[in-house]
């Protein structure tokens, strides 16, 4: 069986090593998760830049923002009213709640962090340790569906009949990383996820492309069907 390690090593061998993601605060991050409604990263960079621009990313000036500058930036994605009602929400939350922000969320364990988190709109404890991480808050490997599915497909994290229990497996799996830091969990978090889109996809995975085959238990299946 691979180690995680292993497997990130290889990734970095077809993928490359990837760059550092922006350095944003906890309620820029939750903001970037009610942006723009199903849109790729690309889209969803776009809208978090127009936001920035046209609006500001704190609390108060998204409650303060007119109603056609937050249309403006949930249009990237489907939904854009109810997206750019999302987004007067997280700012209202993190005002009533949080003081404004949600910095005083990095002094406390990560399970009261999560669970703060998961009070905002669009956020589960995966998506709400994703922040964690990469806000540089807490060590721990928020994974997203994409590097989840590369794991279960290896054979290193056994897949439940629900993704809550498949998802508390993974992060059984890798609790032992957390020391490895911030750098080495954001660049495995960015590699699995990459993996997962573009060779591990749910659909028609191109597995004779794939650095981990030798080892992974969803090729054996394959061909033991053959």
């Amino acid at each position: 069986m691979l180690h995680l390690e292993e497997i990130v090593n290889r990734l970095a061998g077809v993928y490359g090593e990837p760059a550092s993601p922006p350095s944003r605060t906890l309620l820029e991050l939750v903001l970037l998760e009610n942006i723009a409604y199903l849109s790729d990263d690309r889209h969803r960079e776009q809208a978090f830049l127009e936001l920035q621009t046209r609006v500001g990313t704190l609390a108060h000036q998204i409650l303060a923002a007119p109603e056609a500058a937050l249309l403006s930036v949930a249009a990237h994605g489907i939904l854009p009213a109810t997206f750019a009602q999302k987004l007067r929400r997280v700012a209202q939350l993190a005002r009533d709640e949080f003081g404004g922000d949600l910095e005083s969320l990095r002094g406390i364990p990560l399970g009261q962090a999560t669970r703060a988190l998961m009070q905002f709109p669009g956020i589960g404890a995966p998506g709400a340790e994703k922040i964690l991480l990469l806000g540089r808050s807490h060590p721990v490997l928020g994974l997203d569906s994409n590097g989840v599915r590369v794991l279960t497909r290896v054979g290193v994290v056994k897949e439940e009949p629900s993704y809550a229990a498949t998802y508390r497996n993974v992060q059984s799996f890798v609790s032992t990383y957390a020391d490895k830091g911030f750098d080495w969990l954001i660049r495995a978090h960015q590699l699995l996820k990459q993996h997962g889109r573009e060779l591990c996809k749910r659909s028609r995975p191109r597995c004779g492309r794939c650095p981990l085959n030798d080892e992974c238990n969803y090729v054996r299946l394959l061909t033991s069907d053959v």
